[in-house]
């Protein structure tokens, strides 16, 4: 625990160096969404345990660009797998702006487009951190020591313009994203309707999950704030039920749901939840058409949307010129070990 407060202070230190040849932060007319998600595995007491949070199927296009940690020799101990955080820009006239996100006890993995920085640094053990070299020489494989940070320093917001995008032949999941009203950007020759990143780390995640031995499933909020939605689903060879719960403070004990449930409802009853938490229909649309394949395959898991300062705690973010509004919606994936599991 000492660790991740040590961590954690010393990115928001990082956060406080401005560059000084940005934009000063002065609110404006832009208007800035991003969602993505947080996928881990629930050990026997609940907790998010170590897995292989690197070793699933690449499914990104080939121009995103990867630091090519899947190659590397060592074995990287997360408990978290971030996946696709897109951030889109609105705004009634062309303009620049500047983004960074830091990400305490993980690392940034994928991205698109180029980035101006992508760094780790380490904790000293006295509130500083240092930036490692490229050859990642120091690295804390634990991600207990490490942040990691991204930074595009000049994102050229195009509204009204339809550039050419990337695509290559084979299918992905990456380019349902793009199915929104937000304006294009441009950074470098690079041009895209969001930015794209991901990242492996060991974050404390807001829910733990259990499965009883009677076969019911406790789940137990570890943070003040409360979850806006908590949703147990399963997939039988073929059979889904699910049962949800709103506004979860502290315990909440779901029995099994039956299998006779309609997968399209809970698709429609998702995307409600995502506009009620704060992101336009299209891009609650885009982020379910985006992740359905994954979310709702055979196996039983718990589906939340994460407290917004969770979110913010997990993911600290500084955009300038600052938005006049920002909505951040991330959605928690629990994958749980159940008796089926075990066959």
């Amino acid at each position: 625990m000492k660790s991740t407060v040590l961590v954690v202070a010393a990115a928001i230190v990082l956060f406080a160096r401005i560059d000084p040849h940005t934009q000063s932060m002065q609110v404006c007319d832009l208007t800035v969404h991003e969602w993505g998600t947080f996928t881990s595995v629930a050990g026997e007491d609940g907790a998010a345990i170590d897995w292989d949070a690197l070793g699933c199927k690449d499914d990104l296009p080939g121009f995103v660009n990867d630091r090519g940690y899947r190659n590397f020799k060592f074995r990287w101990a997360g408990t978290v797998r971030m996946e696709t955080p897109v951030m889109y820009f609105y705004s009634p006239r062309a303009m620049d702006a500047r983004v960074k996100v830091a990400f305490p006890q993980g690392l940034i993995t994928e991205w698109y487009p180029q980035a101006d920085n992508v760094d780790v640094y380490k904790a000293d053990g006295n509130g500083s951190l240092l930036r490692l070299p490229a050859n990642l020489n120091g690295i804390d494989t634990t991600l207990r020591s490490l942040t990691g940070a991204i930074e595009w320093r000049k994102i050229s917001v195009q509204p009204d313009t339809t550039p050419a995008l990337p695509v290559e032949n084979h299918p992905s999941r990456y380019y349902a994203a793009r199915e929104t009203d937000a304006a294009p950007i441009a950074v470098g020759g690079q041009h895209e309707k969001f930015l794209f990143y991901r990242g492996l780390g060991r974050i404390p995640v807001p829910l733990s999950a259990r499965v009883s031995a009677g076969g019911t499933v406790i789940v137990e909020n570890r943070r003040l704030d409360r979850v806006p939605a908590v949703i147990l689903f399963e997939n039988r060879g073929g059979r889904v039920g699910y049962r949800s719960v709103r506004n979860v403070g502290t315990t909440v004990t779901f029995d099994r749901p039956s299998l006779d449930r309609s997968l399209p409802q809970l698709l429609r009853d998702l995307e409600t939840t995502l506009v009620a938490n704060g992101l336009f229909p299209k891009e609650a649309h885009a982020m379910v058409d985006t992740w359905r394949d994954s979310w709702f395959e055979e196996g039983s898991r718990l589906i939340y949307i994460l407290p917004s300062r969770a979110v913010d705690a997990m993911l600290p973010l500084e955009v300038e010129p600052a938005p006049a509004q920002t909505a951040r919606v991330f959605v928690g994936r629990i994958e749980l070990v159940t008796s089926e599991t075990r066959r």
